[in-house]
């Protein structure tokens, strides 16, 4: 038992159930089933997003250009509809998704090819990718008397009791759980972040790996692009305006290493969770605006500390490990 609680995700998991009674506490409906589905609804954008940057930072990068490849291809998307109303929904959701993994295929060439740090590539692009939206639109909305009616009601139908959206959110988190773990592109991408010398050694393409981790994440991006568009039925130059900070956020708070190669999409999933339930809940028991940036901002230094901590100390324990072994290899000689 002890050990279980001593599991990350076990760990976050129990916090998010404290937070939730504690919350319910100050407001009835808060721990309803309802309400809990409508958090889970509200929060299935950030945990794609965050499942996005996860796949990237997993290979030792960073993609600061999520939010702004989302209001891109977001606003292309509300444009075409706009523009060609008799396009089949599907047609636009490809659309979506082969433009956010186009937009991701750039970061990714530029930091495979040129090897151009991706700090540095993500955040010109995330200026480049806000500018291009805006001379796209011409600084102009699309709103939702402009789009078609199927294209704004197809997330928010509900399935069981919870809506399209939030169908999406757990069949993308089923298929990063498979594609990371069972796949050979997420074994070369916990490898090319965890030790690229050795990953080399063994026969991984460290660039490529990251050059479709960065299209990975584009065409997630893309996919949530209209998810947002029909969810907030609006589309504009600044939509998901530091949510790339956010998915960043989801990813630390669920234990993924920034210096690459640790991490769990259930991690991913309870930090984007643990986000949530706050952002939901400080609005509700009276907490400002600001107020709630400072503890969102005090949680993450809280979590990078912590995962600090924990690499220190199992780089602690390897090495006393490897101290034993050749105390035991000394006294057998």
């Amino acid at each position: 038992m002890a050990r279980l609680i001593r599991k990350r995700e076990t760990l976050l998991f129990l916090i998010i159930v404290v937070m939730i009674a504690i919350f319910s506490t100050r407001a009835a409906d808060f721990a309803t089933p309802e309400n809990l589905a409508g958090i889970f609804n509200d929060t299935s954008i950030l945990i794609i997003l965050a499942l996005a940057q996860m796949t990237v930072i997993l290979t030792k990068s960073i993609d600061l250009s999520v939010a702004a490849n989302l209001a891109f291809t977001g606003m292309a998307i509300a444009m075409m509809n706009a523009a060609y109303p008799d396009l089949p929904l599907v047609v636009l959701i490809l659309a979506a998704i082969v433009i956010g993994a186009c937009l991701g295929a750039i970061n990714g060439f530029l930091v495979w090819a040129l090897e151009i740090p991706p700090i540095v590539v993500t955040l010109g692009t995330l200026t480049i990718y806000r500018g291009m939206a805006f001379v796209l639109s011409g600084g102009a909305w699309v709103n939702a008397h402009q789009m078609t009616p199927i294209f704004l009601s197809v997330p928010r139908t509900p399935i069981l009791g919870l809506p399209v959206l939030g169908w999406v959110g757990i069949v993308i988190v089923l298929l990063m759980y498979v594609l990371l773990r069972y796949t050979q592109f997420g074994r070369s991408a916990y490898a090319t972040g965890g030790n690229p010398t050795a990953a080399v050694y063994a026969g991984i393409d460290t660039g490529w790996t990251k050059f479709l981790a960065f299209v990975l994440s584009g065409a997630l991006a893309g996919l949530a692009s209209y998810l947002w568009v029909s969810r907030y039925a609006v589309a504009y130059v600044d939509i998901a305006n530091g949510f790339e900070l956010d998915s960043v956020a989801a990813c630390v708070i669920g234990g993924i290493s920034i210096a690459g190669g640790v991490g769990s999409v259930a991690g991913t999933v309870l930090g984007a969770l643990f986000l949530g339930v706050i952002k939901n809940a400080l609005p509700v028991i009276g907490i400002s605006p600001f107020t709630q940036m400072a503890i969102s901002g005090t949680v993450i230094i809280l979590a990078v500390a912590f995962n600090a901590r924990r690499e220190r100390n199992r780089g602690r324990i390897i090495l006393r490990d490897r101290a034993a072994a050749e105390i035991r290899t000394e006294a057998a000689a």
